[in-house]
Formats: C-alpha cells, structure tokens, sequence
C-alpha cells in the first residue's frame, strides 16, 4: 500500500442503534447519576457492546445507515429520544433551546427574567450528548437584520446557544441558510471565530439543494426569471469562512431536483446529511413509503460517501420506523462491493505518498496487497501469449528457447506470468528476473529452489546496472505508477533496452497520463493539515497525493498528457514534456486542483487503465494522483480552464510543474523541484 502522510479526520458518526445499548442508557438515565457516578458494570458492559458491534461491521464490511429523527419540539427529551431509538433512528435533531423562549440582553421586559435556559444537562449522560443529539440553532436568531438592538440580541443568543452545545459536548450543530453572503455575513465572522476556538463540534449548514424561490417561479410559468443557485450561497459561506474544516453541509432534497451536473456539484462539497422531508415519500401498492427513482438515484450517489439521512416532517404512516427501513433497504442496495470498492474501503480521499521504488525498498506487506490484483497479471500474462505467438509467426519458427526479461521482478508475479504463459504457448523459455531489493531477491532465491529451478535465473542489481548475458525477445516491466511514469518507468526502461533484440517486444509499450480539473473541498482541506514546519512552506500544495478519489466533482473530463514508448527509437532521448491543456467550464464550481491518471498498453489490444472512462475492470493496484493549487480558483459557467504542466529531468532527480494561466495566471507550482522530486 502507500505510504499515509495525513491522519484521516474522523467523520461524526452516530453509534449504531441496537436496542440492548439504549436499554442501558435508559437504565442510567433512570438513575439520574452524574456521568462519572454511572454504575461500573453498565459501563463495562456498553463498552464491550460498542466494540462487538464495531467488530461485526468491520468482519461483514459493511457500513450502516446512520438515519436522524428531526423533532421541532422536545417536551420530553427522554421520551422523544426512547421514542426515535425504538423506531430504529440513530439519533434526533433537537432545538437546543425552546422555540418560543426569546431571550433579550439589552433591554425588555424579559431582559431579568429568572429561571433556567433549557433542559438540565442530567437528563442525559455524556455519551448520549455525544452520540445521540444534534443541536438545532434557534430559527428567530438573525445576526444579520438590519435593526441593530435585535441584531444585537441574535448575536447574544447564538454565542449562548453554541457555548451550551459546547458544554453538552454535541457532535454537531445546525443552523438554515437563507440567501446569499451579504445576507449572512455576520453569521460567517460568527461562525469562523467559534471554529478557529476551541470547540469540538461540526457546523451543518442547513441549505435547499434548490433554490426554493426557483421552485416557486416555476409553479408560476416564470421559469426565464434569473435566480441564484443556492450552491452560490453556501459556496461565498464557506469561502468566509476560509474553508474552516468543521463546517458541513446538511443539504434538503426537495421535490423538483436540478439538473443532473448541479447534483453532481454537490459531491465535491463536505455534504454530512440528506435532510429527506416525509412529503418526498410516495405510497407504493402494498401501502409503504417509498422514493421516487429520480430520488433514489440521489441517496445512491451520497451513499458512496457514506452520507447521513435526517427525515424530517409529520409521520403519514401507522409507524415512523417503515421510513427507516425504507431507507436501510436503498442504503444496503447502494453499497458498492466489487473487489476495488473491498480492497479501497478506509482508504477514500486519504493523501498518500507515492512510492519512489528506485529509491526505496519496497516492504512485503507493499508486495503481498499488489500481487492479490484480480486484473493485472492476467492482462501481463495474455500479453505474454501474444507476443511469444507474434514472435514465431514473425520469425517464421518457432525459436528452441525464447529469452524473457522480467525487470523489476519484485516477489515474482511477473515471472509466473511468463512461465504460465509459455506453457499455454508451449513455448520453451529462459527468464531473468532482476530485482534491486536484496529482501525481495531473498524470495526469489527461494522460489528459484522450491518451484522454478534453472529456467529462471536471478540477477541482484539496479537494471541499468547490470549486464546482460544475451538479448532479450520480450522485456516485461511493472514500473508503472498512478500517472503512469512517475515511479520512471521511461528512464529505467530507456536504461534497459539496449538487452533487447531488434525485433524484440517491450510489455508494455506504450502508456499516457491523462490529467483533469476536479472541485473537492475535502482534499483541499486534507492538503492544509500537511504542514511540515522545517520544509517550504507551500511543499504541502506543491507535492502531488496518491488517492482514492470519492468526494470530489469533475469539472472536466481528464485529457491525455505526455505520451512514453517502448523501445524508444529516438537518437537522442529525452523525458522532459510539456503540454498545455485547455478544459471547458460546464457550471459555476471551484478548483481545488486536479486528478491524474494513466492507461497503458501492454501489448497490441491488451490494456491497463485507471482513468474513469477506460478503468480495467476490478483493477485495484493503482489509485489516481492528486495535483493541488494553492488557492482555490472560482470557476464560471462558459469559462475555461488552461493548465501547464512540466515533467523535468535531470541527472538526480525527476519533478513535475504546474501552473493555471485561465481564468486567472497563478504561480507555478513546484518550480526546480524544491517541494517534490522522484530519486533518479
């Protein structure tokens, strides 16, 4: 695997609900124990539940619906909580304070008022603040009104209401978003000033995936009527804000949805929930909510980011649990379970390393995860069979002993390849694995004396080192890395082929980077948290990431970059590429910087691909690549995008360039290579 290089923020996520866990701390509650005080034996005894529970989820790999019960008012706090666990809702969202109960700090007639503000906090245990409740904003809170004293009053009230969810220790905190920034900007300075102190919560941003202003027009007939995307508004929000990690998105589906690409903007956005209100759902024949398809396709697409539900609205069945187990049965459906989806599963949107194999000895943990690929070496062997059959035709017989170059052997996957593929040809061999890793050299020993014996032979050296004994017919290599060359397969292959005959085959040979703009304020954020005090102080944005892309949207398909071939028959050869690529902006987005891919030919019709459009089915050995942008660049619809890329070379090290000359010039990044080379 990579090497991870950032820790993973946990995402808030609501412990699952199994009724003998609420028993218990129903029975606590009962008790009306301070946390501390809660009787040892319940305590130990929910600990262990909670860890069974992770255990099965982890063995079963699958991941649970995390499903909210929003509640406008909380009389009993006790009993709407035993009434939503019961209905099998992981947790409710609650008013922190009463609707009603206004307070007033400057002047009135309940400027003195005596008593409490809310509920005590010893109706419930921590872990139950912790796990089980969301905290509502109260909605006559408006630190933007015009009116000064009321202002005044809101900014009171919301600095009362975040510090108690503070003091209750909750996990999240919603508050509704109505119109553009300079109808909130005080809500913003707000907001940001309490996320850059130290509270522990998430903000959820409460916002219409449609604007509803759109909706109302269009039930009038005056859909030609310009109105503001509520993405703008949420996106000049969070651009206050500066991007401040803990805020999140609680998105409300409604009934008319946008275009398909407006949806699909969304899934580069830190989406937390799906607000679902029960008028969305329709009565099927047997009588039980369901969704519309076009709003089942709108929980598939979240699912994959394991997004959270809350339902919102009156209940319009005989139980508000049928709407949960509606909404389990589209979340186990919607779970994705190929061999890449299983072999990726905790790894989505982590910033990883790439390896650097010519400089760095590869672990076997590395080489065991690569050799259970279910596509690659299947691909490299039917390539192998081509070419042992092309050779002979070529040569008009069939050669007594065919020569096989495996370079850059590793544990020998490849040298079973070519083995296997010379009994399907019958085809009599000789291979000579080369490897530079005395550790993985060591297996090929052993190998070589259990299994292989004489018809391989095993060279210790870096193979532009070494000396071969004789020509090689076909020359095999898995050098390739997410953007194709940059673990320098074209260096190291350029180093080798001089061991190849003249009508000798290269596998692969050829491969292309394909390079794309993508919005993702998930990795942008990931990419600020990568500091390195004793490195330049933008190496985190100048150093491309090895990644499992999910939560990201693409601006623009991926376009082909530089283009390597093998044997390369150039007199002079030179690695040094530039390109220049121009993407066109389909809606208002932001770029936060841009995916890298690769396809590789190995042998006439026989592929490697992780670019989306081509992927090799069930490939799992590659993740893209990742080239941030320092600042984040507000694209407009019919704009475009002009990106520079470099691949530099010199006689230590290779890097890569980049720089965004439209729709704004920007810097270039990683100039001489000063934040990221690749070791020669």
């Amino acid at each position: 695997m990579f090497r991870r290089i950032s820790n993973r923020p946990e995402p808030f996520r609501i412990v699952p609900n199994y009724s003998e866990l609420f028993h218990l701390s129903r029975v606590y509650q009962r008790s009306n124990a301070p946390a501390s005080r809660a009787p040892s034996k319940t305590i130990e005894k929910e600990i262990r539940l909670k860890s069974f529970i992770a255990l099965y989820n982890k063995m079963t790999n699958q991941r649970p619906i995390s499903c909210g019960l929003d509640l406008c008012s909380v009389p009993d706090l006790n009993t709407c909580l035993h009434t939503a666990t019961t209905s099998r809702f992981e947790f409710i969202c609650i008013p922190l304070v009463h609707p009603l109960f206004k307070r007033e700090f400057l002047s009135g007639v309940v400027k003195n008022r005596p008593g409490p503000l809310t509920r005590p906090d010893l109706v419930l245990c921590t872990p139950d603040w912790n796990n089980l409740i969301i905290g509502k904003i109260s909605p006559h809170i408006k630190v933007d009104a015009l009116d000064s004293i009321y202002r005044k009053n809101s900014e009171e009230a919301l600095n009362q209401e975040l510090t108690l969810a503070t003091h209750l220790g909750l996990a999240g905190v919603m508050l509704k978003l109505i119109g553009g920034i300079e109808r909130n900007i005080n809500l913003a300075r707000i907001i940001n000033n309490k996320l850059l102190g130290t509270c522990n919560y998430q903000i959820w941003v409460q916002i219409p995936m449609e604007n509803p202003l759109k909706q109302a027009l269009s039930y009038r007939g005056e859909e030609d009527v310009a109105v503001e995307n509520s993405w703008e508004w949420w996106n000049s929000f969070r651009a206050v804000c500066d991007y401040e990690k803990k805020l999140a998105i609680a998105l409300v589906i409604s009934h008319d949805l946008p275009e398909p690409e407006e949806i699909d903007r969304w899934l580069g956005e830190p989406v937390r929930c799906l607000i679902l209100p029960t008028t969305l759902f329709i009565t099927n024949k047997k009588g039980y909510p369901v969704l519309s398809k076009a709003h089942q396709m709108i929980i598939k697409k979240f699912a994959i980011l394991e997004t959270q539900f809350i339902l919102t609205g009156a209940n319009r069945y005989s139980s508000i649990s049928l709407y949960h187990n509606y909404l389990d049965f589209l979340w186990k459906n919607c779970q994705i379970d190929g061999p890449v989806e299983r072999f990726a599963r905790g790894y989505e949107d982590y910033l990883q390393c790439p390896l650097q194999p010519l400089m760095d000895n590869l672990e076997s943990q590395t080489y065991e995860i690569f050799e259970k690929d279910p596509i690659k070496y299947t691909q490299y062997q039917l390539a192998m069979v081509e070419a042992i059959k092309d050779i002979n035709y070529n040569r008009k017989t069939q050669l007594d002993k065919m020569v096989i170059m495996v370079v850059g052997a590793g544990r020998g996957p490849l040298v079973r390849a070519a083995l296997n593929a010379a009994e399907l040809t019958k085809q009599k061999i000789k291979v000579y694995a080369v490897e530079k890793n005395p550790n993985a050299v060591n297996t090929l020993l052993a190998l070589q004396g259990e299994l292989w014996g004489d018809v391989v032979t095993i060279v210790s050296s870096d193979m532009r080192e070494w000396t071969a004994p004789e020509q090689a017919d076909i020359l095999v290599s898995e050098l390739l890395g997410s953007f194709g060359d940059n673990e320098l397969s074209p260096e190291c292959l350029d180093g080798v082929q001089r061991f190849l005959k003249d009508d000798g085959i290269s596998i692969p040979c050829s491969y292309t980077s394909f390079i794309g703009p993508v919005q993702s304020s998930k990795l942008y954020n990931e990419v600020r948290q990568c500091k390195d005090k004793d490195k330049h102080p933008l190496v985190n944005f100048e150093t491309p990431y090895v990644v499992h892309l999910q939560n990201k949207y693409d601006i623009a398909k991926p376009q082909p970059l530089f283009t390597f071939y093998h044997p390369n028959k150039d007199k002079i050869i030179d690695n040094n590429r530039y390109e220049m690529k121009t993407f066109n902006v389909k809606q208002n987005c932001i770029l936060h910087g841009f995916s890298g891919y690769f396809e590789a030919v190995l042998y006439n019709d026989i592929n490697l691909s992780i670019e989306p459009s081509t992927h090799s089915p069930g490939m799992f050995s590659w993740f893209p690549i990742f080239f941030p942008i320092k600042e984040p660049i507000r694209l407009e619809k019919g704009k475009k995008i002009v990106l520079h890329f470099w691949r530099k070379c010199n006689n230590k090290n290779v890097w890569y360039e980049w720089c965004v000359s439209e729709p704004i010039v920007g810097s270039i990044h990683n100039p001489n290579g000063r934040s990221y080379t690749i070791g020669l």
